[in-house]
């Protein structure tokens, strides 16, 4: 089954609908969605290796966009939509200590979140709702979601073939690991 599902998704990565897909796909994870662009971005590069620093702009663009709405939200919808959504990825009562430290430290978190499988959506709301600066947010996610996403299509250009096979031959194992990082990042945003 799994073997199907990635044949099916490299194909679709090559497809005419695979640009705006991972442009939707990156928006959306920035401010609402839970599953991340990488589950795009690594077939597409895979698939058509030259135009990796294509899709790393466009998921980074995207993303940061993203962010922006999600910030959006955060401050101008904190009790009809950000409340709602940071109760449902179990945030809601250390909120108030996390904005504390969002007024301090602003600047690394969204970096932090934006580099790892950390949920950058909470971060983007939370930017919001804490009144975090515009201009930081904004500076901060386009260094971590640059970073983030050129490093991953960078790699795959540089090394495609080998990771290729290597996806390929333990299919299972990568699924596992990916699953367990975005687990992970949802259990992290609970214990902090």
């Amino acid at each position: 089954m799994l073997r199907k599902l990635y044949d099916k998704t490299l194909s679709l990565a090559a497809g005419r609908h695979a640009k705006p897909a991972l442009f939707g796909v990156s928006f959306a994870e920035s401010s609402f969605f839970p599953l991340p662009p990488d589950l795009l971005l690594i077939p597409m590069v895979l698939a058509e290796r030259h135009k990796w620093f294509v899709f790393a702009t466009l998921c980074t663009i995207a993303s940061v966009l993203g962010g922006v709405f999600g910030y959006a939200i955060g401050h101008l919808l904190f009790e009809q939509i950000a409340e709602p959504l940071i109760a449902f990825y179990g945030y809601s009562e250390k909120f108030a200590s996390f904005t504390e430290r969002f007024h301090e430290y602003g600047a690394w978190i969204v970096f932090f979140a934006g580099i790892t499988p950390f949920p950058y959506k909470v971060i983007t709301i939370a930017s919001g709702a804490a009144d975090l600066s515009m201009t930081v947010f904004i500076l901060a996610s386009i260094l971590a979601r640059g970073v983030r996403f050129y490093a991953v299509a960078g790699l795959l250009y540089k090394f495609g073939s080998p990771i290729r096979a290597f996806i390929e031959e333990r299919l299972a194992l990568v699924f596992t690991v990916g699953a367990v990082l975005l687990i992970g990042g949802f259990l992290l945003v609970k214990l902090l």
